[in-house]
């Protein structure tokens, strides 16, 4: 019928429109995916946190064991939380530039590996004490870009491609949600609870392994302290003494050349015992230009906001 005829056309347009809607939508959709980052995960951005899986964790410490580096036991470590040494006086370098130093059993390389089969770390990160032994500070840029990184790996005290106290991987991930929303810079700090990798836990944290630094909430400004970082291109990592100043009611300044790319997160320290280390953390490598550049490092200051977000980290 002409009637039938005239709306059988229209019909089988729509149809075609529609398939060439489709096709052009997957063909948008393979696009878009593909351009994402498979290992970008969006957790929790109303809270700031995201759990991990357990595969993610195990599969990414296999990729840096597959690469130039080897679990070898170091040295056993006095880990006592209630054990607080004379600290030691923190003269300025000299030269005043940042330089090879020990590693420290607590600071460590945070790896992020992926299938391109050559693992790298892209940041620094530290033990810090904690009820449960297992929480780590870095910066919030370190974990989350874009996106919470869901391939983090931490080796303590690496050196010369060796993990001595192990690879630890994230079982939870916590920032401030403003860093997701609009990358503050006075919220560049971060908190992971970590599990020994690719093995049953025999009970011992993080913490009973490397020792750990104290944190410090809201600590006073212009005094001597420690800065410390792993370079992404080599695996001993450099250190600098000078002083922590304000460079803003909510950034510390540290004014040392020489910590490059892969040392954000690194801790900044005070009171350092000398028979350990680990001294008083006020404040990590990041904030203000996500850490500054060749010639002064910043730190998003450790102030109540920080210390909620500690608290939330080990509830």
């Amino acid at each position: 019928m002409e009637t039938g005829e005239c709306g059988s056309v229209p019909l089988r347009v729509a149809l075609a429109l529609l398939l060439t809607g489709v096709v052009a939508g997957g063909v948008a959709l393979v696009l878009w995916s593909g351009s994402r980052d498979p290992y970008l995960a969006a957790g929790d951005p109303a809270t700031g946190s995201y759990l991990p899986g357990r595969h993610a964790g195990d599969s990414a410490a296999a990729a840096v064991l597959a690469g130039p580096y080897r679990e070898r036991p170091g040295p056993p470590v006095s880990v006592s939380a209630d054990r607080i040494g004379t600290p030691a006086p923190l003269r300025p370098s000299r030269p005043l530039v940042a330089s090879p130093t020990v590693p420290s059993p607590p600071v460590g390389a945070l790896f992020s590996p992926g299938d391109d089969g050559k693992p790298f770390h892209h940041c620094t990160a530290s033990v810090v004490h904690s009820p449960a032994g297992d929480l780590l500070v870095t910066a919030a840029h370190c974990v989350h870009d874009g996106g919470f990184r869901t391939r983090l790996v931490f080796v303590p005290g690496l050196h010369d491609g060796i993990a001595p106290y192990g690879l630890w991987v994230p079982t939870r991930i916590d920032v401030d949600p403003r860093w997701i929303t609009d990358r503050d810079p006075d919220r560049d700090v971060a908190f992971l609870r970590v599990r020994r990798a690719g093995r049953p836990s025999d009970g011992r944290p993080v913490e009973a392994v490397t020792g750990a630094e104290r944190i410090r909430f809201d600590a006073p400004v212009g005094g001597p302290a420690q800065l410390t970082g792993y370079p992404e291109d080599r695996d001993t990592p450099l250190g600098c003494r000078h002083t922590a100043d304000a460079q803003s009611r909510s950034q510390l300044r540290f004014a040392c050349p020489g910590f490059p790319n892969g040392t954000s997160g690194g801790p900044m320290l005070t009171d350092v015992d000398p028979a350990t280390g680990t001294g008083s953390l006020i404040g990590v490598i990041g904030g203000l230009d996500e850490g500054g550049d060749d010639a002064t490092s910043y730190s998003s200051r450790l102030d109540a906001d920080v210390a909620r977000l500690y608290r939330r980290a080990t509830a």
